[in-house]
């Protein structure tokens, strides 16, 4: 069955406090610094356009290890070591998680809570916990338009980062028509092959067919 059609994206305006356009600055440096180019747009605006410019001549794999050298620049090799030996990935470890994410990456993504999800374990029973962070309208996706971009610069890198640098699995799951999603702690992340995302059609105002995946995912 084909993903639904979503509607036209209607972005948000964001009244940024000084902590949250000290963060935008910080993403926006190391982006850079990544890529080895600025951008001319400051602000929020300027991220967007920065992971365009990553996206440029690159496949999917090229843009994940890009952001993946950027979200490892923001915590020393020394404490992702400490963290990956010392903390199990425990029902505490995950809600705590949760509730951290929740509170530091609204600059990026928009207003966000924790709530409950339902844990695939390994002994091939399920939890439930509260160890998920649900975000109302993804701001990166809302104002990129762009489901590779999602996918490529956010989605993917960042399951990878917890995954199997701090050892705490994520599964991120962008609803692509309301433009939600759900970062879920303690889930392991489905394979490419068996996710969702990597099916999903350009978004509406793309103007690509919606009968096959974005082309930007591959």
């Amino acid at each position: 069955m084909q993903p639904k059609a979503v509607p036209t994206i209607v972005t948000d305006e964001y009244n940024d406090n000084l902590l949250d356009r000290l963060f935008i600055w910080l993403f926006s440096h190391k982006m850079a610094q990544a890529l080895g180019a600025g951008s001319k747009l400051s602000g929020y605006a300027g991220v967007v356009d920065l992971s365009k410019q990553i996206m440029q001549g690159r496949n999917a794999q090229q843009q994940q290890v890009i952001v993946a050298k950027i979200l490892q620049s923001f915590v020393p090799t020394p404490v992702l070591w400490a963290i990956r030996t010392f903390f199990s990935p425990t029902r505490l470890v995950c809600v705590l998680n949760a509730w951290f994410a929740s509170r530091m990456f609204g600059w990026l993504v928009g207003p966000c809570e924790v709530i409950a999800a339902e844990i695939d374990l390994a002994d091939g029973t399920v939890r439930s916990q509260p160890s998920a962070v649900y975000i109302k309208k993804c701001r990166y996706l809302a104002d990129s338009g762009c489901v590779g971009m999602c996918v490529n610069m956010c989605k993917v890198p960042t399951q990878e980062f917890f995954t199997e640098k701090f050892g705490i699995p994520l599964t991120m799951k962008p609803n692509f028509e309301d433009l939600s999603c759900q970062m879920i702690f303690g889930q392991i992340p489905p394979t490419p092959e068996t996710d969702d995302a990597f099916k999903q059609p350009c978004l509406e105002q793309q103007g690509s067919s919606r009968m096959s995946a974005c082309p930007k995912l591959n």
